[in-house]
């Protein structure tokens, strides 16, 4: 069966982490976000992937290539952002026989995937405590029969996760009329399929859909938490590393530095000497964590320095950023409250009672910088030596 994976987005939500990299090429543990979708797909017995693609998409066909852990891999483009139905239907050319949808940037319960193909069609689903927030199933028998979005009197608990397999007519209803908010839904093609098939529902252990920044360091405990202890770089003898630790090929712990997993450091990394790393996080490629830095739970991408005398906690950092020796990250409130962020214009809470900064690509503090909780820095923003950065810039 293929299995068609949703790469076109922008990820508008996620600014500035998306503002060169398409959100589904964003870092979760040792492989870019969609990654996580696509190998879930193989491993349920794809036969070849799909990805549609729009929104740099180049970066999507440089990473994955003709083919990935030896099953062919094709593109679709979607030449402008009209819904997911519309996504899919970019790749109609490639369906023949059932197929798979999956979300790029959604991260799915292995398992699950592997029972959803099994059982087409079928529909995964998830149990939440607000379904009314959701797309939500309703079910008769031990099958779907039928879905409606955000209701009022939810049916059931069951929110449509995002993942489907379809049978093969189905690729004959992708165009489907544009919906409320201006576009073409595969919830739309779903509910048709419900009513000419019997639809099993597929129930998630977990679920993730990663569109915020704070989701996207969520993301990254949950797959750095799946870590097995690897070292296979150059530690030093004196360094401690305590847990699931990974040092990959080509990566480099120097003297007196203590790590606590689950911590991966990414080849031609560069750790210490004498820094702490600590929680779930990510030292990406090429990145260097320099002399009494202390990181801890956050996410730095690749080509990213964070100088001597640092701290950075809970927080998710772009590449090529350069944090200045001494720049202090703030992640909590004096009120203990929730940390709030900025997205689309709109302060929100994160959920997190502990969450420090996201900062874009290119990014350039000054020495002794302090940066406050729920801070954004933009794409190639800098801040003066010894500055008390308060608002996002």
């Amino acid at each position: 069966m293929k299995a068609v994976v949703l790469a076109a987005g922008k990820g508008t939500r996620i600014r500035p982490l998306s503002d060169a990299v398409p959100k589904p090429m964003l870092p979760v543990a040792d492989r870019p976000l969609a990654a996580h979708a696509v190998d879930a797909a193989i491993d349920a017995g794809a036969d070849e992937i799909v990805l549609v693609v729009g929104y740099e998409a180049d970066e999507v066909e440089s990473f994955f290539g003709s083919e990935r852990r030896g099953v062919p891999v094709s593109y679709a483009v979607q030449t402008e952002q009209n819904g997911t139905a519309d996504a899919v239907n970019a790749a109609r050319e490639h369906l023949e026989g059932p197929f798979a949808v999956l979300n790029g940037d959604n991260l799915y319960d292995p398992d699950a995937i592997e029972r959803l193909f099994e059982r087409r069609p079928a529909v995964c689903a998830v149990e939440v405590d607000e379904p009314s927030n959701y797309g939500v199933l309703s079910t008769d028998d031990g099958t779907v029969s039928g879905i409606v979005e955000k209701p009022a009197n939810p049916p059931t608990n069951l929110a449509n996760a995002g993942a489907y397999a379809f049978p093969e007519k189905a690729a004959d209803w992708l165009e489907v009329p544009a919906s409320e908010r201006g576009e073409h839904e595969i919830t739309d093609v779903l509910a048709r399929v419900i009513e000419e098939f019997a639809v099993t529902p597929v129930t998630l252990d977990r679920w993730m859909d990663v569109g915020r920044p704070w989701e996207l360091l969520e993301a990254n405990e949950w797959k750095l938490g799946d870590l097995d202890r690897r070292i296979e770089g150059d530690v030093s003898d004196s360094a401690h590393l305590e847990g699931d630790v990974v040092v990959e090929p080509g990566a480099t712990v120097k003297p007196g530095v203590v790590i606590e997993g689950p911590v991966l450091i990414r080849s031609g990394a560069t750790v210490g000497p004498n820094a702490y790393v600590r929680g779930a996080t990510l030292i990406g490629e090429d990145v260097s964590v320099g002399n009494g830095v202390e990181i801890k739970n956050s996410v730095l991408s690749a080509g990213t320095s964070v100088n001597h005398l640092s701290y950075v906690g809970d927080s998710v950092l772009g590449q090529d950023v350069n944090f200045g020796a001494g720049t202090t990250v703030a992640n909590l409130r004096h009120d203990d409250g929730d940390v709030k962020f900025t997205v689309k214009g709109e302060r929100i809470s994160t959920g997190r009672r502990k969450f420090g900064v996201v900062v874009g690509d290119r990014v350039k503090t000054g020495i002794n910088s302090s940066l406050t909780p729920g801070l954004k820095l933009g794409t190639e923003a800098t801040t003066a030596p010894g500055e008390v950065v308060e608002r996002d810039r």
